[in-house]
């Protein structure tokens, strides 16, 4: 098995109904998720200096990691993410 990571983009307050779409979906991965962690109060840190990050559309809200056999099987998993704005995936290399 092959580990890939999922970014969620994009904030808005969810309703009750949203909320429980993600929680669905979360269920639907089952035993194939490695973990999951929401991300708030980021900042930027640049040679120039630190910014904070907006919680917007454009927001990296949230990763989980899961395991699949191939790219194909994360992205079947990430297409039914009640998404926001976008889901992007990426394969995990081992070192």
């Amino acid at each position: 098995m092959k580990k890939f990571a999922l970014l969620t983009i994009g904030f808005k307050k969810p309703t009750p109904e949203q909320m429980e779409e993600w929680m669905s979906w979360f269920e639907s991965i089952g035993d194939q998720m490695v973990e999951q962690v929401g991300l708030m109060n980021g900042r930027k840190v640049t040679p120039s200096g630190v910014e904070p990050l907006v919680m917007d559309l454009e927001a990296i809200t949230g990763y989980l990691v899961l395991e699949a056999e191939t790219m194909d099987e994360a992205l079947a998993i990430a297409q039914k993410c009640p998404m926001v704005t976008s889901t992007l995936v990426y394969e995990l290399r081992s070192h």
